[in-house]
């Protein structure tokens, strides 16, 4: 997998900078590729596409090579973007009805600073932020999430990283 923010539209709008997002992707994925290109959901902070999963779908679609591509799911952003994370049914069902969990390959792992539907993309350490250990929790043990690759992507040093993965793995592990 490459995963990345999939980009901004710098004032042009979202649909030019959907356009161009989509025109890029097409000149860069090739047939002979094996790695798959994430597009990562966004917390829609200023001019930034990917706030929704409309935005991705709207890229996606686009795209010749989908086969290619898929989404990396950010817990921090698409709670900032919005969508309630202590509603994980909710949340899933409405990405595979706009996208489909088939594409859905990885997930970013953070809490955030800052609450639902702010759009401000400010990473917190795990249980530090609004999201929670719990909530993170109870959406990391969903079953359409079983399997998927999980990135931590907190702002900490060695020590708090091993320590989230430990707490990490201790909910995840009595929820199931």
């Amino acid at each position: 997998y490459y995963n990345f923010h999939p980009g901004s539209h710098v004032g042009q709008g979202i649909e030019t900078g959907i356009e161009m997002i989509t025109a890029l992707l097409n000149d860069i994925i090739t047939p002979e590729q094996s790695t798959i290109v994430l597009l990562e959901t966004m917390a829609g902070k200023g001019t930034e596409i990917g706030g929704t999963f409309e935005e991705l779908a709207a890229i996606m679609s686009g795209v010749r090579l989908r086969d290619k591509l898929g989404v990396c799911l950010d817990t921090c952003h698409i709670s900032d973007g919005g969508y309630d994370i202590a509603d994980p049914d909710s949340v899933l069902a409405e990405f595979d009805r706009v996208i489909g969990l088939e594409k859905l390959h990885a997930l970013h792992i953070n809490d955030s600073r800052h609450p639902q539907g702010s759009h401000k993309d400010r990473h917190a350490k795990i249980g530090e932020g609004t999201i929670g250990e719990e909530r993170l929790a109870a959406f990391l043990n969903h079953p359409k999430l079983q399997g998927l690759p999980c990135i931590l992507e907190t702002p900490n040093d060695l020590n708090g990283y091993a320590r989230e993965i430990r707490l990490l793995r201790e909910s995840t592990r009595q929820s199931r």
